[in-house]
C-alpha cells in the first residue's frame, strides 16, 4: 500500500494563504515573510504544489493567485483547509488500503499514540457490522477511521455510535444544505437510500476502553449509473441527493475537526446536553412500522425512538415495548396495532 504524506509543511501554509486570499493575489514577499524563507524558496515550495495537481497565476509585482485544485483528495488541501480546526489530529492519507479500521487498529497495537486518523482513496476489505463488505472503490467517495484511548468504562460506550451518527448528520446538513437521516444505529440514509455506515471497534480491559476505532464510509461524489448492480437501488451519494458536486477535501477537513470535537463532548459528557435534540431531528424510524431482527428472535411493531441508554424501542402490537441493544431494523407495511 503506498502512502501519501500529510504533515505541516511550507506547502500547507502557503495554500492555506492562498486558500484564504480566495481570488486575490499574495504576494510572494508576503508568503517569504510568513514562513522565514527566502522568495526563491517560495517559488520552488510553488513548483511542487503544481506536481501535485494544483495550477496558479503568477504575476510580477502581484504576487500567486489559485486557480485550480485536485478533484480527489489531497494530502496538502486537507492540512490548509484544517489549519484552524480543534486540536492537533495527525493524519495519514492512503491511495489504497486493505481497511481503515483495521490500519488504525494495528497502529494502536503497535504503540502509536492517540488521536489520529487513517483516510484512504480505496479499500480492499472495507466492512460494515456483522462484517459484511463494504463498496470502497476510488470514485470520490470518504473512507476515514479515527482512533482514540479513551479509557471510559465500557457501560458508556452505548451511546458512542450514536452519538457520532447524530453529529455528523447535523455537519452533513450544514456542509450539503440538507437533511439527511439516521437508521438505528449506525446508517445515514436520503429518502430511504443508505449514503454512509458507521462502525465503531474497541479493545477492553475489565474496567475500561482501552482503544477505539470510529470507521466511517460516505458516498460523496459517485455518480448515478456507477453503482454496482446490486447497490444501483440501495446507495446514494451526498452529490447525487444534492445534484452538485462536494468539495471532498473541504468537507474531510471539516468533518475531522467535528470528530474530534464530538469525540471530547462524549469523553466529558457534555454532549448529553444537545443529543437527545439532534437524534431526534434526524431520526427515520420513529413513529414508523418496523422489524428488528436479532440472532433468537424477529419483533415487529412501531418504532418509538432510543432510551436515555442508546436501546431501540419498540411497541408490540400487544402494547408491549421492547427494548434492543443490537439487532437489524427494516421497515414494515403499515399495520393496525391494538
Amino acid at each position: 500500500m503506498k502512502k501519501l504524506p500529510l504533515s505541516v509543511s511550507p506547502e500547507t501554509v502557503i495554500l492555506a494563504e492562498l486558500n484564504a486570499a480566495d481570488t486575490a493575489f499574495v504576494s510572494g514577499s508576503a508568503l517569504a515573510l510568513k514562513l522565514g524563507i527566502s522568495r526563491v524558496a517560495v517559488w520552488q515550495y510553488m513548483e511542487k504544489l503544481r506536481e501535485q495537481g494544483f495550477t496558479f497565476e503568477a504575476v510580477r509585482a502581484r504576487g500567486y493567485r489559485l486557480l485550480t485544485r485536485p478533484a480527489g483528495l489531497s494530502a496538502t488541501l486537507i492540512q490548509s483547509y484544517r489549519r484552524d480546526r480543534v486540536g492537533a489530529f495527525p493524519l495519514e492519507l492512503f491511495t489504497e488500503i486493505d481497511s481503515t479500521n483495521d490500519e488504525a487498529a494495528r497502529q494502536l497495537a503497535a504503540g502509536r499514540e492517540a488521536p489520529f486518523g487513517i483516510i484512504a482513496q480505496r479499500q480492499t476489505k472495507g466492512r460494515g457490522r456483522f462484517g459484511r463488505s463494504w463498496h470502497s472503490e476510488s470514485n470520490g467517495n470518504l473512507y476515514a477511521s479515527f482512533a482514540f484511548r479513551p479509557r471510559l468504562e465500557p457501560a458508556r460506550m452505548q451511546m458512542f455510535t450514536l452519538w457520532m451518527g447524530a453529529s455528523i448528520c447535523d455537519l452533513i446538513a450544514s456542509f450539503c444544505r440538507t437533511t439527511p437521516g439516521l437508521k438505528w444505529p449506525n446508517d445515514l440514509l436520503f429518502d430511504g437510500r443508505k449514503a454512509g455506515g458507521m462502525l465503531t471497534e474497541a479493545r477492553m480491559d475489565a474496567d475500561h476502553i482501552r482503544d477505539l476505532v470510529f470507521g466511517l464510509g460516505l458516498n460523496i461524489n459517485t455518480l448515478p449509473g456507477c453503482w454496482p448492480a446490486e447497490l444501483a437501488e440501495r446507495a446514494v451519494s451526498l452529490s447525487e441527493h444534492t445534484r452538485q458536486p462536494i468539495d471532498l477535501n473541504k468537507f474531510t477537513a471539516a468533518l475531522i475537526g467535528r470528530v474530534r470535537q464530538s469525540y471530547d463532548r462524549f469523553v466529558d459528557g457534555s454532549y448529553m446536553a444537545t443529543f437527545a435534540d439532534l437524534w431526534n431531528c434526524y431520526d427515520v424510524l420513529r413513529n414508523r412500522p418496523v422489524a428488528v431482527l436479532t440472532h433468537t428472535q424477529r419483533v415487529a411493531g412501531i418504532a418509538l425512538g432510543i432510551d436515555d441508554e442508546g436501546s431501540f424501542l419498540v411497541r408490540t402490537a400487544a402494547g408491549k415495548t421492547e427494548r434492543f441493544r443490537a439487532g437489524e431494523v427494516t421497515l414494515e407495511k403499515p399495520t393496525r396495532l391494538a
